[in-house]
């Protein structure tokens, strides 16, 4: 085992060697900007950049490769996972059912929980550009809503509950936020066919008011616009249910 270096000793506490070592070799992969898929330095290189051993490294691959962040194959090498956890499209697809009213209803739910912090947040951390983006996909989803055109009307949606998300600096919601809309775009296209219901006139003021809200910077208001929004979205889609299956 190497000697403990003063960077792996930190205000007294002992950190074995090799979880230092991962979390390099996360923050290398980082800077490479290494996506998916990619092939990695290997163990050699790894040691030599990181100024450590190979035995080391090959203790911290073990650990990335047990959590899903880094994947071995033998005699070609190390390749940046594309195992993306809990909050990757692959693990959501293996438990949500786009029929089952459920699941549904669950990922409304889940979406009332995520949208309403983001707006919160956005409140407080927009930027003058994130603002604007916003403001330009709200706009989008009305012209879409005018002009009949259910496309744009989808694509100012997106860019509009999506870029909230973005200003909210927080990596975590941006992913959740794209994951739960994507399974929702699933259960309307299955479910209902790509309706919207009768609920779009009442979107855009919705998205207004929760642009507003961010703009000037009050995050209880933002939060309480985006909550009616999605209820509101939630409550046509209860409708539209109920009308297809009592006609």
């Amino acid at each position: 085992m190497d000697s403990v270096s003063a960077e792996e000793q930190h205000a007294g506490s002992y950190k074995p060697g090799y979880e230092t070592v991962a979390e390099r070799i996360l923050e290398l992969i980082a800077e490479l900007r290494l996506q998916p898929g990619d092939r990695m330095p290997t163990e050699n290189e790894l040691a030599t950049r990181l100024g450590s051993s190979r035995t080391v490294v090959r203790e911290a691959v073990k650990i990335l490769s047990a959590i899903g962040r880094v994947r071995a194959q033998k005699g070609r090498g190390l390749y940046v996972a594309d195992d993306d956890g809990m909050l990757g499209p692959a693990r959501w697809n293996g438990f949500f059912l786009p029929t089952d009213l459920d699941h549904v209803y669950m990922l409304f739910e889940f979406r009332r929980f995520q949208e309403t912090a983001a707006s919160r947040l956005a409140a407080t951390r927009a930027t003058p550009a994130e603002l604007r983006a916003i403001e330009t996909a709200a706009e989008t989803c009305r012209q879409g809503h005018l002009t009949g055109q259910a496309a744009l009307f989808d694509r100012g949606d997106d860019d509009f509950h999506l870029g909230i998300a973005a200003a909210s600096h927080n990596h975590f919601l941006v992913a959740s936020v794209r994951e739960a809309r994507r399974l929702q775009r699933q259960s309307s296209t299955i479910g209902l066919h790509g309706t919207v219901g009768g609920h779009a006139d009442e979107a855009i003021k919705e998205h207004a008011a929760i642009y507003r809200a961010i703009r000037d910077g009050d995050p209880e208001a933002a939060a309480q616009a985006a909550a009616v929004h999605l209820d509101n979205t939630l409550e046509d889609y209860r409708r539209e249910i109920q009308r297809r299956v009592f006609g």
